[in-house]
């Protein structure tokens, strides 16, 4: 059938939406008018500067094209550098805030219109970025990963409303670029009689940076060139830290009711998309610890710190909380709550949309549904599943034993209580994983605990977590990202869900994507564990960059000096930049922490896709001394 005087084109599209007008608008009719008109007059001055044209700007969004995808990239760059320039200068509460998504992708053409799936996948990019950033298709990505002076953070495949198929998503990490490139970026000026300032500036930069490098040959630990700070929280998402509760029961067995809570609440937080939320690991370091919270938000990071207590009393609840903004010590939101333990997860719940409501961020329907699921009406049962929470984040043999009774007690108590079956399949991942246990069942009984849950919940990311896992160690790559994929989109704060992922697209032959990921994680979880920075190690190995991967497996190692994996990668890297007697220093230790693993052992043991890379390794631990 013919298109009727349409035409189809392939272009890059940007589209860029202003974060909560409609409560600037009730809050300053008038001065939300005249702030989103001049700055949308600066962003059309931008797109025209970078060879783009507006197609379209309906209310606070602006929709653009450009020929070039690299154009609408820097486009989207010095808008939220100028926005943010600006931002700077007016009350909090009155800065308007900016998300821009950017893709690449075929559409229909009508006069100075266009349409199609390349238009509203823009669209719902510019949905997922954060606030004050950047969102890519994967289109996009595969053009400029080598263009431009930026890092990318891998967000997994996510399905997007009105699309049929996944789209693969990345953030622009703005933070990251060199403070030379504003000087030299490729923009067209606003006025010509500045060019001879900015060509001075570059020339004076440059002059800087090469005495700096000479100046610093004795300080090769001192980077030479400045990289810009973190982004200015209030142009991303709101970042907070739930700190564990403290236990005022008369009963000190009752800790673990009590950490349960906490858990419970940094699960639900994490849940919401429109929020940065610490992970557990990280917060439970404050435990017992007399504290200062603006030092605790400066520590983590954050913006936010929550607090409370909670007290429980035969079947009775009282809980209460505060939230502290890091920044002023201020107290923004308290509240006291009194329940009966068949109302604890209604109660998870509100206070969970409190806190939300408190921080101006909007739940989606699904992110609704999923903070208010009940995991079981039967509370004897949940106890149990608590102190098997409680047994299991010690992270030792014994405790992981105690933790297996706990929920398979509490599954028999309830045999449709999804989320425990999800943490005893976890429990047997860890038997076979840490080998605690002989059993090559483990990860058979894995395996099966998993789709059990799932099959009882899809909406549990621990679930998807166990079978990501253990389809890796199938060497079914493709279905282990998918998985983990899952996980870090039904709980985008989980941040051993991004670590994970980052571990599997290393063994899948995708390490330049695991290194976003597993900074993310880092990001999400600042007191994370060794096998973090293995991983990140790993894929920089993959990638040929041998010195960070050295630098980092040294890290690994300062933290947990047994770790195999990290001296059999710090040999290969020496041996791979010809660091013979290091090399072949790390592979005497290797031998001397493995004496009875082979080589042959070693490989059947390690699920690369690529049976190249495998071979590639071991010629480099064999040229290390490793037989």
């Amino acid at each position: 059938m013919a298109d009727e005087g349409f035409k189809r084109k392939l272009t890059s599209i940007l589209s860029v939406d202003a974060v909560g007008y409609s409560r600037l608008m009730e809050d300053d009719e008038e001065a939300t008018v005249r702030t989103i008109t001049s700055y949308r007059e600066v962003i059309s001055t931008l797109i025209k500067d970078h060879k783009g044209r507006v197609v379209d700007s309906p209310g606070d969004n602006i929709l653009a094209e450009f020929v070039s995808i690299v154009d609408a990239l820097r486009c989207a760059w010095d808008i939220q550098q100028e926005i943010k320039s600006r931002n700077a200068d007016l009350p909090e509460n009155r800065r308007m805030i900016f998300r821009i998504g950017v893709n690449l992708g075929d559409v229909i053409e009508e006069g100075e219109r266009i349409y199609g799936d390349g238009v509203n996948i823009a669209a719902r990019l510019e949905g997922l970025a954060e606030q004050g950033g950047i969102c890519i298709s994967g289109t996009v990505y595969d053009q400029v990963k080598n263009k431009l002076p930026f890092q990318y953070e891998y967000q997994g495949q996510k399905a997007v409303k009105n699309i049929k198929e996944p789209v693969r998503v990345y953030q622009v990490i703005l933070e990251s670029l060199d403070e030379t490139y504003e000087l030299v970026r490729a923009k067209k000026p606003k006025h010509k009689r500045w060019l001879w300032l900015v060509s001075a500036a570059v020339l004076v930069l440059f002059v800087g940076i090469i005495l700096t490098l000479i100046l610093s040959e004795s300080k090769p630990q001192e980077k030479a060139v400045t990289v810009k700070k973190v982004a200015d929280p209030s142009l991303g998402k709101p970042s907070i830290a739930v700190l564990p509760f403290d236990n005022l029961s008369d009963d000190p067995k009752q800790e673990y009711f009590t950490d349960g809570m906490t858990d419970q609440l940094i699960t639900n937080l994490s849940k919401i998309s429109g929020l940065s939320v610490i992970s557990r690991n990280s917060s439970f370091t404050y435990k017992g610890k007399s504290v200062k919270l603006q030092q605790v938000a400066k520590e983590l990071n954050v913006r936010y710190v929550l607090e409370g207590s909670v007290q429980k009393v035969g079947d009775r609840v009282r809980i209460r909380t505060q939230l502290i903004d890091g920044a002023t010590d201020h107290h923004l939101w308290a509240e006291s709550y009194d329940a009966v333990m068949k109302n604890i997860f209604d109660l998870q719940d509100e206070i969970t949309k409190k806190i939300a409501a408190a921080l101006a961020v909007k739940l989606t329907e699904d992110e609704k549904k999923r903070v208010a699921r009940k995991y079981t009406e039967n509370m004897e049962a949940y106890e149990f599943f608590l102190q098997g929470l409680e047994y299991q984040n010690r992270y030792t043999k014994e405790a992981n034993a105690q933790a297996l009774q706990m929920y398979e007690r509490a599954i028999e108590l309830d045999p449709e209580f999804a989320l425990a079956y999800a943490l005893l399949g976890l429990i047997h991942l860890h038997e076979w994983t840490y080998g605690w246990s002989q059993d090559p069942q483990s990860l058979e009984q894995a395996f099966e605990l998993a789709q059990r849950a799932i099959a009882l919940d899809d909406s549990l990311p621990v679930g998807h977590h166990v079978l990501g896992e253990i389809y890796l160690w199938k060497k079914q790559h493709e279905l282990a990202i998918a998985e983990l994929e899952k996980t870090t989109t039904l709980n985008p704060n989980y941040a051993n869900g991004y670590a994970v992922l980052g571990a599997i697209l290393n063994w899948a032959g995708r390490p330049e994507e695991a290194i976003g990921l597993v900074k993310k994680a880092m990001r999400l979880n600042p007191r994370y564990k060794s096998w973090y920075l293995w991983v990140l190690g790993h894929a920089y190995f993959l990638t040929g960059h041998y010195e960070e991967a050295i630098e980092t497996f040294k890290k690994s190692i300062d933290r947990n000096p047994d770790h195999i994996p990290a001296h059999a990668y710090l040999a290969a890297s020496y041996s791979e930049l010809g660091r013979e007697e290091e090399a072949r220093a790390e592979a005497e230790e290797l031998a001397r922490l493995s004496p009875q693993t082979s080589s042959e052992a070693w490989k059947q043991r390690l699920p690369y896709k690529d049976q190249a890379v495998l071979e590639r390794l071991f010629d480099s631990l064999r040229k290390a001394g490793l037989k």
